[in-house]
């Protein structure tokens, strides 16, 4: 779960701040499933679905989330 949710957050461009906002909780609760410390229930799975675009599946089992890498303004 932690590799995903931080995979998830990177590749939106989201800091930890930003991702916790969206789904409606403090970026420490965002942090703690980040490193595995406590995972989303039901409902706050349901919201990182739609505001990342990803199943359920895709957020439990690890399927086909990678980061992407990160490119500055000054990158080509």
């Amino acid at each position: 779960m932690k590799v995903t949710l931080k995979a998830l957050r990177a590749n939106k461009g989201y800091t930890q701040q930003q991702a916790a906002k969206s789904i409606g909780v403090s970026a420490d609760t965002w942090r703690k499933w980040e490193i595995g410390q406590t995972f989303p229930d039901v409902p706050k799975i349901d919201k990182i679905e739609k505001e990342f675009e990803v199943k359920y599946d895709d957020i439990i089992f690890l399927v086909g989330i990678t980061v992407k890498p990160y490119k500055t303004k000054n990158s080509a």
